[in-house]
């Protein structure tokens, strides 16, 4: 059935189900003790809201929560196990507390965004659940996305230097990632938050592109109308690529595929490649690794809005060949030098970090790339990786940020560069529309 683009409250979709047995409604959910996530429902509602295909909303006591693998400021992210079925899978616990007028719009973009989205790849939304309200309990009703669950994120498995990852397995994973970003693209969709944490693994090694919060359908462009505009103000900060930092808000796929070349490198530095603490920062990080930023490297850069107003360093060349040469250790780990014994990955990163955003690999290009076609090929999956993983390896540990401990100081140090979810007070990026 087709959607209409009116971001309305998922919390409605139950009014068809309300004589069914056994099978709690969103309205009733949203009735009892939650009288500010009301609706005025339309045909325009319901129709958008039927176009999810989920029956009904379950209530989460269906499941029973194991342990907590995830805390961000998206909520909590809970493993656990249905009671009828057996099944393990997460649970992602929506924040609820400055949401004044019901699902929040992110979590309701995700959904959305999944629903359109079924490849071997991208993560697999199985259902809402909610925690209902009571008369005894006057709390907010909770809601619950639930995910097909993955044993492990990426960055997770990077911050533990027990897991050797191959060239067969980067191959793999890269290809995997790949391949799952060309699904996401073809349906016209922008991921705009791609990074390690954001990938995850399954214990039968297949990678997953998750994380969806951000994700926007791909407006295309109607003759005699002006060109739709996004936010600048996505991408955690270590991936945000240049054109968003100088304050681009015409953009697509592209900015994708800049974070998947960071997350490339990130598979032999064992940590973001690219660390700043501020907007400034980053660029400056970007034109000593890529080269200076300027209208002979980059046409039309001097038309972004904020290019005069920053500082960008000149007399920079692009340096990833130069790592190469002079075995610069000291600023990348040993696995990255590694690595770059590979010419062939050495491009595709060359291909992917291109300060141009019309210049980059779209996925479809870097899944062409000869990296994946030279010895040793790329494998269906990364299972006996997997296997020799005991634990589950996530990056958001309970309790604990993004990014902690994966800064150039090693495994297990604590850093103290800003946690790219926080907010950038008093930096050049507040052009939110």
């Amino acid at each position: 059935m087709q959607s209409s683009n009116d971001p309305a409250a998922a919390n409605n979709n139950s009014n068809n189900n309300s004589n069914s047995v056994n099978q709690p409604s969103c309205s009733k959910t949203s009735n009892q003790g939650a009288p500010s996530m009301n609706y005025q429902v339309t045909p325009e509602l319901i129709q958008y809201v039927d176009s999810f295909k989920f029956p009904y909303m379950n209530d989460v006591s269906k499941y029973e929560k194991l342990t907590k693998i995830g805390q961000g400021t998206f909520g909590e992210v809970f493993k656990a196990q249905c009671r009828e079925t057996k099944r393990i899978v997460a649970l992602k616990k929506i924040l609820m507390e400055n949401e004044k007028e019901g699902f929040p719009i992110t979590a309701l973009r995700e959904v959305k965004m999944l629903q359109k989205l079924k490849h071997k790849h991208i993560t697999e939304l199985i259902e809402i659940c909610s925690d209902r309200s009571s008369p005894r309990n006057r709390e907010r009703t909770t809601f619950y996305l639930v995910f097909a669950f993955c044993d492990h994120d990426l960055a997770g498995l990077l911050s533990n230097s027990n897991v050797r990852i191959t060239l067969v397995h980067a191959k793999t994973l890269m290809k995997h990632l790949l391949e799952g970003l060309y699904q996401i693209h073809y349906a016209k969709i922008l991921h705009r938050d791609m990074k390690a944490a954001n990938v995850l693994i399954t214990k039968d090694g297949i990678l997953k592109l998750a994380d969806f919060g951000l994700a926007r359908p791909l407006f295309t462009k109607i003759p005699g109308q002006p060109e739709r505009c996004y936010t600048n103000r996505v991408v955690t900060l270590w991936y945000r690529p240049p054109e968003l930092l100088l304050g681009e808000r015409h953009y697509g796929p592209q900015i994708d595929m800049w974070g998947a070349g960071c997350i490339m490198a990130e598979l032999w530095t064992r940590t973001p490649i690219l660390q700043g603490e501020s907007e400034q920062k980053q660029l400056f990080l970007i034109s000593y690794l890529c080269g200076s930023i300027n209208a002979q490297s980059w046409r039309g850069v001097e038309n972004l809005p904020l290019y005069t107003r920053l500082e960008l360093p000149q007399n920079y060349r692009q340096c990833l060949y130069i790592l190469n040469i002079l075995n610069l250790y000291h600023f990348f780990r040993l696995e990255f030098q590694l690595f770059f014994n590979s010419n062939d990955a050495l491009n595709l990163i060359d291909s992917l970090l291109v300060l141009d955003p019309a210049s980059r690999l779209s996925a479809e290009q870097a899944l062409d790339h000869a990296f994946f076609f030279t010895p040793p090929l790329p494998t269906p999956d990364v299972r006996d990786l997997m296997s020799t993983i005991t634990t589950n390896l996530f990056e958001y540990t309970a309790g604990r940020g993004a990014h902690t401990g994966r800064g150039r100081g090693g495994h297990g140090q604590r850093q103290n560069p800003r946690a790219p979810n926080a907010s950038n007070q008093g930096q050049f990026m507040d052009l939110v529309f």
